[in-house]
C-alpha cells in the first residue's frame, strides 16, 4: 500500500481565476520536487480550462517561497535542480493565460524566479527579498533569466552583489514587481487585477502575452541551459560548500 502525497498545492476557480496556492509551510514553501510537480498540475488544469482567463500564484504561511529544497539539491545534484527552476519559469512565461503573483512575506531565491516569470506581481509593502546567494559562494544565475529583465541594471547590481534585504516598496521602484500595497489592501489590489484581466477575450490575452514575453521566453531558451551548469558549479565548489556550512553553524547557536 502506498502513501498518499500529501497536497501542498491547491488549486480552485472562481469568477474565472484559477489560484494555485504554494502550502508547504514545514520548508517554507520550498520548492521540493513534489511541489513543483503539483504547480506543474495546477498550471496545466488551468491552461486546459476554457472557463479560466487568469492564473493567480500566491502562497499560505508567513513565507511566499524560499527557493529550492536544499536537501534534494545536495542529494540529487543542483543541475537538475538549476534545470528544474530554469522549467519553471519557461512554463510560466509560455503558458497562454496571463499569470499573476500575490507576493507577502519573504521570498529568496526560486520564489524571487516566480515573481519575476509572472507577468504581473503586486507584493505587500513589508514583503522582503534578497538575492542572498553572493553571500554563500554562489550567484543568482538561473534566477537571473526573469530577473535581470524586470529590474534596471543598477538595481539588480546593487541587491546581487550585496545581499542586503530589501523590501516590496523597493521591489516596486526597482521594477522587480509590478504594484506594492499594504498588506490588508493586497487581496483587493489582486482582486481587481484579476477582475479587469478577466474581462479581456481568451485570444487578446493570449496573444498580447505571447508578443510581450517573446524576448523573455527567447532568453530563457538561449541562456538556461549554460546557467543551470553555473549552478551546478557553484553549488559543488569547496568554497561554497565551506560558505553553505559556516552559515548552517552560524543558525544552529
Amino acid at each position: 500500500m502506498t502513501d498518499v502525497p500529501a497536497e501542498l498545492v491547491h488549486y480552485r476557480v472562481d469568477d474565472h481565476v484559477a489560484s494555485v496556492v504554494l502550502d508547504s509551510q514545514h520548508n517554507r514553501n520550498a520548492l521540493s520536487r513534489q511541489l513543483v510537480h503539483q504547480v506543474y498540475d495546477g498550471l496545466a488544469r488551468a491552461e486546459a480550462d476554457d472557463d479560466v482567463k487568469v492564473v493567480l500564484v500566491r502562497a499560505e504561511g508567513r513565507t511566499f517561497c524560499s527557493g529550492a529544497d536544499l536537501a534534494e539539491a545536495s542529494a540529487d545534484g543542483m543541475e537538475q535542480t538549476a534545470s528544474q527552476m530554469v522549467e519553471l519559469q519557461r512554463r510560466i512565461a509560455t503558458l497562454p493565460k496571463p499569470v499573476v503573483a500575490r507576493v507577502h512575506g519573504n521570498v529568496r531565491a526560486g520564489g524571487i524566479g516566480i515573481v519575476a516569470a509572472a507577468d504581473i506581481a503586486v507584493s505587500a509593502f513589508d514583503a522582503t527579498y534578497a538575492f542572498t546567494e553572493v553571500r554563500l559562494g554562489l550567484a543568482a544565475a538561473a534566477i537571473s533569466l526573469s530577473v535581470l529583465p524586470r529590474m534596471t541594471d543598477r538595481s539588480a547590481a546593487l541587491t546581487f552583489l550585496t545581499g542586503e534585504v530589501f523590501t516590496g516598496r523597493d521591489a516596486e521602484r526597482m521594477g522587480l514587481v509590478t504594484r506594492a500595497v499594504a498588506e490588508d489592501e493586497l487581496n483587493l489590489e489582486v482582486d481587481e487585477i484579476c477582475a479587469s484581466l478577466a474581462k479581456g477575450n481568451p485570444q487578446g490575452l493570449r496573444e498580447t502575452k505571447l508578443l510581450l514575453g517573446r524576448p523573455l521566453v527567447e532568453r530563457i531558451d538561449t541562456l538556461g541551459p549554460d546557467l543551470a551548469r553555473l549552478s551546478a558549479s557553484l553549488f559543488g565548489s569547496d568554497e561554497a560548500k565551506a560558505a553553505m556550512q559556516a552559515f548552517l553553524t552560524r543558525k544552529k547557536k
